[in-house]
Protein backbone atom coordinates (compact mmCIF):
# COMPACT_ATOMS: atom_id res chain seq x y z
CA UNK A 1 0.00 0.00 0.00
CA UNK A 2 1.43 3.44 -0.74
CA UNK A 3 1.72 6.30 1.39
CA UNK A 4 -1.28 8.47 0.36
CA UNK A 5 -3.52 4.96 1.01
CA UNK A 6 -1.71 4.02 4.04
CA UNK A 7 -2.44 7.94 5.30
CA UNK A 8 -5.92 8.04 4.17
CA UNK A 9 -6.57 4.43 5.63
CA UNK A 10 -5.30 5.45 8.93
CA UNK A 11 -7.79 8.64 9.03
CA UNK A 12 -10.79 5.64 8.18
CA UNK A 13 -9.06 3.82 11.18
CA UNK A 14 -9.13 6.58 13.41
CA UNK A 15 -12.92 7.06 12.60
CA UNK A 16 -13.61 3.68 13.17
CA UNK A 17 -11.61 3.49 16.51
CA UNK A 18 -13.87 6.64 17.20
CA UNK A 19 -16.92 4.85 17.55
CA UNK A 20 -17.83 3.97 13.59
CA UNK A 21 -17.64 0.75 12.00
CA UNK A 22 -16.52 0.51 7.96
CA UNK A 23 -19.85 0.41 7.51
CA UNK A 24 -20.81 3.43 9.43
CA UNK A 25 -17.36 5.39 8.19
CA UNK A 26 -20.05 8.06 6.80
CA UNK A 27 -21.39 9.06 9.99
CA UNK A 28 -17.76 9.24 11.61
CA UNK A 29 -17.24 12.69 12.91
CA UNK A 30 -14.70 14.98 10.58
CA UNK A 31 -11.70 16.19 11.15
CA UNK A 32 -10.97 20.09 11.63
CA UNK A 33 -8.08 21.83 10.50
CA UNK A 34 -6.18 18.79 9.41
CA UNK A 35 -2.87 17.84 7.68
CA UNK A 36 -1.43 15.25 5.98
CA UNK A 37 2.49 15.45 4.92
CA UNK A 38 3.46 12.84 2.26
CA UNK A 39 7.16 12.23 1.48
CA UNK A 40 9.16 10.12 -1.05
CA UNK A 41 10.93 6.61 0.08
CA UNK A 42 13.89 8.81 0.53
CA UNK A 43 12.02 10.91 3.10
CA UNK A 44 11.79 14.29 0.95
CA UNK A 45 8.66 16.34 1.07
CA UNK A 46 6.62 15.10 -1.85
CA UNK A 47 2.73 16.56 -0.89
CA UNK A 48 0.97 18.18 1.77
CA UNK A 49 -2.76 17.92 1.58
CA UNK A 50 -5.12 20.34 4.03
CA UNK A 51 -8.09 21.38 4.61
CA UNK A 52 -10.47 22.77 6.93
CA UNK A 53 -13.00 19.88 7.20
CA UNK A 54 -11.93 16.65 6.44
CA UNK A 55 -14.97 13.74 6.23
CA UNK A 56 -14.59 10.46 5.75
CA UNK A 57 -17.43 8.76 3.19
CA UNK A 58 -15.55 5.22 2.51
CA UNK A 59 -11.94 3.74 2.83
CA UNK A 60 -11.42 5.14 -0.89
CA UNK A 61 -13.21 8.43 -0.59
CA UNK A 62 -12.70 11.28 1.59
CA UNK A 63 -14.79 15.19 1.04
CA UNK A 64 -12.45 17.91 1.98
CA UNK A 65 -14.12 21.75 2.71
CA UNK A 66 -11.18 24.44 1.75
CA UNK A 67 -8.65 22.18 0.66
CA UNK A 68 -5.17 23.32 0.13
CA UNK A 69 -2.82 20.79 -1.74
CA UNK A 70 0.53 21.80 -2.11
CA UNK A 71 2.98 19.48 -4.33
CA UNK A 72 7.15 20.13 -3.63
CA UNK A 73 9.54 18.96 -5.85
CA UNK A 74 10.19 15.76 -4.07
CA UNK A 75 14.16 16.38 -3.96
CA UNK A 76 16.64 17.65 -1.08
CA UNK A 77 15.28 21.52 -1.90
CA UNK A 78 11.78 20.54 -1.34
CA UNK A 79 10.75 23.31 -3.95
CA UNK A 80 7.07 24.03 -4.22
CA UNK A 81 5.89 22.98 -7.39
CA UNK A 82 2.40 23.94 -7.20
CA UNK A 83 -0.78 24.85 -5.34
CA UNK A 84 -3.99 23.74 -5.81
CA UNK A 85 -7.06 25.18 -3.62
CA UNK A 86 -10.41 24.71 -3.79
CA UNK A 87 -13.39 25.20 -1.52
CA UNK A 88 -14.79 21.96 -1.43
CA UNK A 89 -13.32 18.77 -2.91
CA UNK A 90 -13.58 14.75 -2.98
CA UNK A 91 -10.50 12.87 -3.08
CA UNK A 92 -10.33 9.45 -4.25
CA UNK A 93 -7.46 7.55 -2.86
CA UNK A 94 -7.26 4.48 -5.03
CA UNK A 95 -8.03 6.96 -8.22
CA UNK A 96 -5.30 9.13 -6.73
CA UNK A 97 -7.50 12.09 -8.36
CA UNK A 98 -9.64 14.75 -6.49
CA UNK A 99 -12.22 16.89 -8.14
CA UNK A 100 -15.25 18.88 -7.53
CA UNK A 101 -17.78 21.09 -8.79
CA UNK A 102 -16.60 24.10 -7.30
CA UNK A 103 -14.12 26.79 -8.18
CA UNK A 104 -10.22 25.57 -8.48
CA UNK A 105 -7.32 27.72 -8.39
CA UNK A 106 -3.61 26.04 -9.82
CA UNK A 107 -0.65 28.18 -8.66
CA UNK A 108 2.81 27.71 -10.29
CA UNK A 109 5.19 30.02 -10.72
CA UNK A 110 5.06 30.10 -14.25
CA UNK A 111 1.06 30.00 -14.70
CA UNK A 112 -2.17 29.99 -12.53
CA UNK A 113 -5.31 28.66 -13.91
CA UNK A 114 -8.71 28.76 -12.55
CA UNK A 115 -12.19 26.97 -13.20
CA UNK A 116 -15.21 25.02 -11.94
CA UNK A 117 -16.01 21.34 -12.21
CA UNK A 118 -12.47 20.03 -12.41
CA UNK A 119 -10.50 17.05 -11.93
CA UNK A 120 -6.43 16.85 -10.70
CA UNK A 121 -5.00 13.72 -11.88
CA UNK A 122 -2.20 13.23 -9.23
CA UNK A 123 0.30 10.64 -10.58
CA UNK A 124 0.08 13.22 -14.04
CA UNK A 125 -0.15 16.37 -12.33
CA UNK A 126 -2.46 17.38 -14.72
CA UNK A 127 -5.83 19.24 -13.98
CA UNK A 128 -8.89 19.24 -16.27
CA UNK A 129 -11.72 22.19 -15.96
CA UNK A 130 -14.46 22.14 -17.39
CA UNK A 131 -16.05 25.33 -17.28
CA UNK A 132 -15.37 28.62 -17.04
CA UNK A 133 -11.13 28.26 -17.13
CA UNK A 134 -9.24 31.01 -16.83
CA UNK A 135 -5.51 31.29 -17.51
CA UNK A 136 -2.70 33.48 -16.89
CA UNK A 137 0.98 32.82 -18.08
CA UNK A 138 3.80 34.65 -15.94
CA UNK A 139 6.39 34.02 -18.41
CA UNK A 140 7.45 35.12 -21.50
CA UNK A 141 5.50 33.58 -24.64
CA UNK A 142 7.62 34.14 -27.60
CA UNK A 143 6.19 33.56 -30.99
CA UNK A 144 3.27 31.71 -29.69
CA UNK A 145 1.17 33.50 -32.14
CA UNK A 146 3.21 32.81 -35.44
Amino acid sequence: MNRVKRALAAAAALAAALGASAQDIAVAPPARNWTLPLFTKEGFRQMTLRGDEVQPVSTDRVDITGMNVTVFSGGPEARVDSVLLSPQATFLINERIAKGTREVRLIRDDIEVRGEDWTYFYSEKKVLINRGAHVVFHAALPNMLK
